[in-house]
């Protein structure tokens, strides 16, 4: 049977814009990945937990921007993990649960920079492959990491979009409609969120 290549692009998702959408419309396009999990994640270890949305009002808002494309999927994997959520427990454990699926994990090339900061970062570059788009950042790749085997820089179109632009706007009343899905501005204004 063969096995199905699922990338895992996670993200606090906070809330999801058009960004993460063309970045994950161009990987699966244009990459053999045959679907994309949009693995919204309840504490990044970098981010302040103050600032985000409720769990799952965040994954609404990602199921409700992805749903009419059937190759993307909104992905709640970690929220039974324990937090702060650590990519590598989590690649584990989902590679445990679906044993029919190659799992590569998507990231900004800022991530790559601090990749070495992970928790047993050589443990991702060991048993996964991972896919880098670009990002406008400071810093540089680490040596080790510009040609590894297990890491594919790929040229997709560089979004300069952040949910902190979004969510900024939105509090000082700004009309933002195109930067996020319909239903997911429609939502957030329904819901009065980032006010």
């Amino acid at each position: 049977m063969k096995k199905s290549n699922i990338g895992l692009y996670f993200g606090t998702f906070n809330p999801i814009h058009i960004g993460h959408l063309a970045i994950a419309n161009y990987l699966i396009e244009n990459s053999d990945l045959d679907e994309i999990w949009m693995v919204v994640t309840p504490h990044n270890p970098h981010k302040k937990k103050s600032t985000l949305l409720d769990d799952y009002q965040r994954l609404h808002m990602v199921y409700i921007a992805t749903e009419d494309y059937l190759k993307i999927k909104a992905s709640n994997a970690e929220f039974s993990l324990p937090q702060p959520n650590y990519t590598v427990n989590t690649l584990a454990h989902l590679s445990e649960k679906y044993p029919n699926n190659n799992f590569t994990l998507i990231m900004g090339e800022d991530n790559l920079k601090s990749l070495h900061k992970w928790k047993n970062y050589q443990v991702i570059l060991d048993d996964y492959h991972i896919i880098v788009y670009p990002r406008i950042s400071n810093g540089t790749i680490p040596e080790e990491l510009l040609n590894h085997q297990s890491v594919t820089r790929i040229e997709a179109p560089i979004m300069e979009i952040s949910s902190t632009m979004i969510r900024k706007g939105i509090k000082e009343g700004k009309d933002l409609r195109y930067f996020m899905h319909h239903k997911v501005q429609e939502y957030i204004e329904e819901m009065n969120f980032y006010k």
